[in-house]
């Protein structure tokens, strides 16, 4: 466990700092849950009522998950991605909440802890966790036992007043966000190398010429020794041998230098 990234830190003093707030507050608590019946009309509660905690235990254990899997993921995401992945997947428990259960008022950050669980198992899946504190599992089994039990309790095996179903919600939206991040970094990678390719030269010869002045135009000066090497050996051989010559890696390594 690394030291708190940025926005797991606000995040864990927001919660702390509302339901201390709250806990003498009924009625603020009525004005920021979320109500299927009036959610239409009053949308934001979607987002707001992540950061309401029905008591101690449950604000604890929440904030334990954004502790303990929150850092992990937003360094590896990046705050703008783990923001997105964190309250999409809240969001996601509210709608799965109201699709399939009751119109019960619904507290909690249940729903964006499960989809940062579903995270951490699809980045690091073999990583042991204590589940219940107690018991050292591997976290995709973790999850996934989660996941069932979820749906036994949600299809009313199972009473106590807990939204199963946001759990689910949260843990299905968490794991769609991730596929479609990779999908969105992959595609821009391949659109990258797609440009990149020889044949795909924007122009054909009239982009060849293009990219041999600009590489040309790059101020070796300034270069590191190996790099400014490098640089002169490229442009003779694009020079002799046209750009097309060039593998795709020597392209990318010129384009670089010319960008600085």
């Amino acid at each position: 466990m690394g030291a708190l990234t940025p926005w797991v830190q606000r995040l864990l003093i927001t919660n702390v700092v509302v339901f201390l707030i709250t806990s003498s507050s009924p009625g603020l608590v009525r004005e920021l849950w979320f109500y299927p019946p009036t959610a239409l009309f009053r949308p934001w509660t979607a987002i707001t009522y992540m950061f309401l905690h029905g008591g101690m235990g449950h604000l604890f254990f929440n904030m334990l998950g954004l502790f303990f899997f929150g850092p992990r993921l937003e360094s590896r995401l990046g705050s703008r991605a783990f923001l997105w992945l964190y309250f999409l997947s809240g969001i996601g428990g509210a709608l799965f909440q109201t699709v399939f259960s009751t119109a019960a008022p619904m507290v909690g950050a249940s729903g964006a802890i499960y989809g940062l669980l579903a995270a951490y198992a699809y980045f690091w899946p073999r990583e042991k966790i204590l589940v219940m504190l107690v018991l050292p599992m591997e976290i995709w089994l973790a999850v996934t036992l989660y996941v069932i039990y979820s749906l036994y309790a949600g299809m009313g095996n199972v009473g106590g007043g807990i939204a199963h179903f946001a759990h689910l919600g949260g843990a299905a939206v968490g794991f769609g966000f991730l596929k479609w991040w990779e999908w969105q970094r992959g595609a821009g990678k391949r659109t990258f190398q797609k440009q990149m390719r020889p044949d795909a030269t924007p122009g054909g010869f009239v982009g060849d010429r293009i990219a041999l002045a600009r590489w040309k135009g790059i101020s070796v000066e300034s270069l590191h020794e190996l790099n400014r090497e490098e640089v002169q050996r490229l442009v003779h051989k694009a020079d002799s041998g046209g750009p097309s010559s060039l593998t795709i890696s020597e392209r990318e390594f010129m384009d670089r230098m010319s960008a600085g």
